[in-house]
């Protein structure tokens, strides 16, 4: 029996649901999501196996232009995945355009099967998908094109199915029982920073960055010190909170999604730090985990 397997990129806009789509795809939460834009700051693969295959999801940042370092660093992650799929996901928002055209290009170009996913079909109707399935017709000939809603997981067996008839016959790239190439570090930082993304407004969640400074496996417990690094300090006191109360409830659901992940006790501790304009700095954002 022929085995196949191969690399999946997923590109698109901030807001188009990619990390949504590969979750659902994957069916494990490994890609943070929030109702704000740019919350995926990595490139982060999610493997899927079956007997007689292995996709590897690649959730890259969404595309920006920009503002600072890190941007460039997230930016680089997506060119990065421009070089080493077999097959491109380009997910768009069913309310909006692809507003990248040197992305698309690019995509174009290098002649790699590629499946348009038209996201969130469930905020629209039925002429408005037939509209966008030909807008994409017209702009992209040679791609495959399927409306979903990876919210509601409809449709998602329909790109796995598409997926795997264009991947190549290859042998398992990762060991079957991964599911990432990612580490419990990596993973108890992004559900941090989720939290954050969910319990603070305006700028406060683009100013954070969360460094697991030690993880700590024992037999009924994993012990967790984690460091929130702020730009101000008019931000570590809003990230604190009054006597600590808004700290305490970004550690609490940070925790009990951390546990639910690894599926035993957890232990976390969360400090505050100010670091200013690290999204600009060289030598931190390598140590937050950034390529320069």
């Amino acid at each position: 029996m022929s085995h196949k397997s191969g690399f999946v990129n997923i590109l698109g806009n901030p807001n188009a649901g990619k990390s949504t789509l590969m979750n659902a795809a994957i069916g494990e939460k490994l890609s943070i999501i929030t109702a704000k834009a740019q919350t995926t700051r990595h490139r982060i693969m999610g493997i899927a196996n079956g007997d007689d295959y292995q996709i590897v999801y690649s959730d890259t940042p969404g595309i920006v232009n920009p503002h600072y370092k890190l941007h460039e660093s997230m930016m680089g992650f997506v060119h990065s995945a421009l070089k080493d799929a077999d097959v491109f996901l380009l997910v768009t928002d069913i309310g909006e355009d692809f507003k990248n055209q040197d992305i698309l290009d690019k995509v174009k170009e290098s002649c790699i099967p590629t499946i348009i996913v038209i996201n969130k079909i469930d905020l629209s109707d039925q002429e408005t998908v037939e509209q966008k399935i030909q807008y994409w017709r017209d702009k992209f000939e040679s791609a495959e094109i399927i409306p979903v809603s990876a919210l509601l997981k409809f449709n998602i067996e329909k790109v796995i199915d598409s997926i795997l008839v264009k991947l190549p016959d290859s042998p398992p790239y990762f060991p079957k029982d991964e599911l990432s190439d990612k580490t419990m570090r990596f993973f108890a930082s992004e559900i941090i920073r989720e939290k954050i993304f969910e319990n603070y407004q305006k700028e406060i969640p683009y100013a954070c960055e969360v460094v697991v400074e030690s993880y700590k496996e024992e037999v009924h417990i994993d012990k967790i010190s984690a460091t929130i690094f702020v730009e101000r300090e008019s931000q570590k006191g809003i990230v604190i909170g009054h006597k600590g109360s808004a700290l305490k409830k970004v550690g609490t659901e940070s925790r009990i999604d951390i546990e639910d992940f690894v599926q035993k006790k957890v232990f976390l501790e969360l400090h505050v730090k100010v670091n200013k304009d690290w999204r600009n700095n060289d030598t931190f954002l390598k140590r937050f985990g950034y390529d320069i």
